[in-house]
């Protein structure tokens, strides 16, 4: 029991010196001559810190304004503080790191002052001797595809936009002319009468019917005429005296009629291959139209 009490006391003993040991400062400088701009090295070490908090300047302010901080690094552990301050001086002439304070627990410890002598190895007059001439290099066409390629491709990738663009916009603005919208109706038309298969079933009736129908519809929204009034006799007269329609038009859609009456009213029924003839031209007749249309146009701007 004593030889355990006395252990007890000699640790207190050692713990108590312990705590009463003082800090201890260090300090140093790399160099104390150094030419412009050449990097030195500010070390800073306190032993003895336990554990307590080390008051200083903050980081890369430690130094005064001239000096060109690099780096600042602290480390610090249970019993040391170290401070390594990497810097240069850009300006010739005579400098002075001032003695630094640091502060622990209440105990203020200062640092001894540093003289540093920076000077310039480049003297007024000196040759330069590190630029070197700019040397040619002869080119090819390799060379200058590689430095422009990319303004080239630039280029034509926007000249095609550009064509992409127009195009769309000139065929939008031609679906949307009203001509154009008609012969695509009356070509949907008559691909429909086709599907319904009027001639495959010997239905020569119903097919001119809806045929003739088409036809006279067209002629009414494409050239305006009043072709869904007027009777067979009286529109083929009507398109003969007009000059809007082609005379290769007129004689199309003249033959078409006059078959398509005589189906109609039973009459005559044509053949297969005449009927199949006369679906043929009415659909390149509504093709053609646009053509008779932009005649009509110069016509009437001359």
């Amino acid at each position: 029991m004593k030889m355990k009490l006395f252990r007890i006391y000699i640790l207190f003993i050692f713990s108590f010196a312990a705590s009463l040991r003082g800090q201890t400062l260090y300090s140093s400088l790399d160099k104390n001559i150094v030419e412009v701009g050449e990097p030195n090295v500010y070390r800073i070490k306190i032993d003895g810190v336990n554990a307590k908090d080390v008051a200083a300047a903050p980081k890369n302010e430690l130094l005064p304004f001239h000096f060109e901080v690099i780096k600042d690094s602290i480390i610090r552990s249970q019993d040391v503080y170290e401070r390594t301050v990497e810097f240069s001086i850009f300006q010739e002439g005579d400098f002075r790191i001032p003695p630094l304070d640091f502060v622990i627990d209440g105990r203020k410890f200062s640092t001894i002052p540093y003289e540093i002598k920076v000077t310039n190895p480049a003297q007024a007059g000196d040759p330069i001797s590190d630029i070197m001439n700019n040397k040619e290099l002869p080119l090819g066409i390799r060379d200058y595809w590689e430095m422009y390629k990319w303004y080239v491709l630039a280029t034509l990738t926007a000249v095609a936009l550009a064509l992409a663009l127009w195009q769309i916009l000139r065929y939008g603005r031609k679906l949307r002319r009203p001509e154009v919208r008609a012969t695509n109706s009356t070509l949907r038309q008559l691909e429909d009468l086709r599907k319904k298969n009027y001639l495959q079933a010997g239905d020569f009736r119903s097919f001119y019917v809806g045929l003739i129908e088409i036809t006279r519809h067209f002629l009414s929204t494409q050239y305006h005429f009043p072709a869904e009034v007027l009777l067979t006799e009286d529109l083929i007269e009507y398109l003969q005296k007009n000059t809007t329609i082609s005379e290769e038009n007129e004689k199309a859609v003249s033959g078409v009629l006059l078959r398509g009456d005589n189906a109609k009213f039973a009459k005559i029924f044509p053949e297969a291959q005449q009927a199949v003839q006369d679906f043929e031209n009415i659909k390149a007749f509504v093709k053609r139209s646009s053509k008779d249309l932009e005649l009509q146009n110069l016509r009437q701007d001359v």
